[in-house]
C-alpha cells in the first residue's frame, strides 16, 4: 500500500469513527440490529444489479464463447469485492476484471476494451442516475420557480458526466498509444516499439467496440437499469430498520449517495465519506441521523457478505491459474 493510500485509509477511518461517535454508537447499532437476518435478503437483492452489470460487459463481447455471461458475473463479483475491501479504491476492480478475463482466454486487447468501455458506460449511467435523483429532488423543492429544479438538476448532471465524458474522448483519440508515447518522451533510452504495438492494438479494439453502437447502447441501458434496481436495497433496508420511506425517497438517497461515494473513489471503500453522505442526505427523506448511519452500515454489511467470499474466490482462482501456467517437468 502506498503512503497516499495509507493516509486516505487513515483519514477515512477517523471520519468513520468520528461520525459514529458523534451520533451515538449504541443508538446506531441498536437501529441496525432491527434488520437482523434481513440483511441476508438485502444481499440477495444486490445480485440483480450485479448480474445486470455483468450483462453490460457480456453484451460488448463480439462472438463471446459459451459461458461468457457466467464469467462476466464472476469477474464483476471479484471487482466489487476488491472495490469494497482492498486498498486500491475503485481502480483495482477494473484491473482485476481485465486480468480475470485474460485468464479465461480472452485476447488482451479485447479484454481491455470490454472493461474500459463498460466502465466508462457505467460511469455515464451513474451520472444519468444521479441526474434522475436530482430532478426528482428538485421537483419536490417548494418555493422555487417552475423551471429552476430542472435547470439545477441539468447543471449538476453536467458536472457529474464531465469526467467519464473526458475519459471517453481520450479513448476515441488513442488513449493507450498516447500514454505510451508520453512515457517514451519522459523516460526514453529503450525500445518502446513492442509496447507501442500492443497499445495501438488496444486502441483499435476500443474503436471497434465503440463502433458497434447497438451493443454500446445496450450496455449503457443495462448499467442504468442496474443502478435503478439498486434502489430496492435502500427501500428494503429502511423497512427492516423500522423507518419506511417511499420509492421516490429511496431513489434520491441511492442516486445521490452513490454519487457521493463515487466522488471519493480514491478513499478505500469510501470509508467515512459514505456515512457522511447519508447524514447529509437524511433530511431529504425525513430520516433521523442514527437511521441514516444504520442504513450506511447495512449496505456495508451487505458488501462484507458478498466481498469476503468474493476475495476468497479470487485467491482460489489465482492459485488455479498459476498451477495451469506452471510448466510441467519433463517425464511427468
Amino acid at each position: 500500500m502506498t503512503r497516499a493510500a495509507l493516509w486516505l485509509l487513515g483519514g477515512g477511518l477517523a471520519l468513520f469513527a468520528g461520525v459514529l461517535i458523534a451520533h451515538g454508537v449504541s443508538a446506531v447499532f441498536a437501529t441496525l440490529a432491527l434488520a437482523g437476518w434481513g440483511l441476508v435478503g438485502v444481499t440477495l437483492i444486490h445480485l440483480a444489479p450485479l448480474v445486470l452489470d455483468a450483462g453490460a460487459i457480456r453484451v460488448l463481447q463480439e462472438r463471446a464463447p459459451r459461458g461468457a455471461l457466467r464469467d462476466a458475473c464472476l469477474v464483476r463479483w471479484i471487482s466489487e469485492s476488491a472495490n469494497s475491501l482492498m486498498p486500491a479504491g475503485q481502480i483495482g476492480g477494473p484491473l482485476l476484471m481485465i486480468r480475470q478475463l485474460i485468464q479465461r482466454g480472452m485476447p488482451v486487447p479485447a479484454a481491455v476494451a470490454a472493461i474500459t468501455v463498460s466502465t466508462t458506460l457505467q460511469a455515464l449511467a451513474q451520472a444519468a442516475f444521479a441526474l434522475m435523483g436530482l430532478a426528482l429532488l428538485g421537483a419536490r423543492v417548494s418555493g422555487m420557480p417552475g423551471e429552476a429544479p430542472a435547470a439545477a438538476a441539468i447543471g449538476a448532471g453536467c458536472v457529474l458526466v464531465l469526467l467519464p465524458a473526458a475519459f471517453y474522448l481520450l479513448q476515441r483519440r488513442g488513449l493507450f498509444a498516447g500514454m505510451i508515447r508520453l512515457l517514451q518522451r519522459v523516460f526514453g533510452r529503450r525500445d518502446w516499439s513492442d509496447v507501442l504495438t500492443h497499445a495501438a492494438a488496444i486502441d483499435v479494439a476500443l474503436q471497434r467496440t465503440y463502433g458497434r453502437s447497438a451493443r454500446v447502447t445496450a450496455s449503457f441501458a443495462l448499467s442504468l437499469v442496474g443502478w435503478v434496481v439498486g434502489t430496492a436495497e435502500v427501500f428494503v433496508i429502511c423497512r427492516l430498520i423500522d423507518s419506511p420511506i417511499g420509492w421516490g425517497d429511496a431513489l434520491v438517497l441511492e442516486s445521490l449517495g452513490q454519487a457521493i461515494r463515487a466522488a471519493a473513489f480514491a478513499v478505500p471503500g469510501a470509508l467515512g465519506v459514505q456515512e457522511g453522505g447519508y447524514l447529509l442526505l437524511a433530511p431529504l427523506a425525513a430520516l433521523r441521523p442514527d437511521v441514516a448511519l444504520a442504513l450506511s452500515l447495512a449496505k456495508r454489511a451487505r458488501e462484507l457478505l458478498l466481498a469476503v467470499p468474493g476475495l476468497i474466490y479470487l485467491h482460489v482462482a489465482e492459485n488455479a491459474f498459476r498451477r495451469r501456467a506452471k510448466p510441467t517437468p519433463l517425464g511427468d
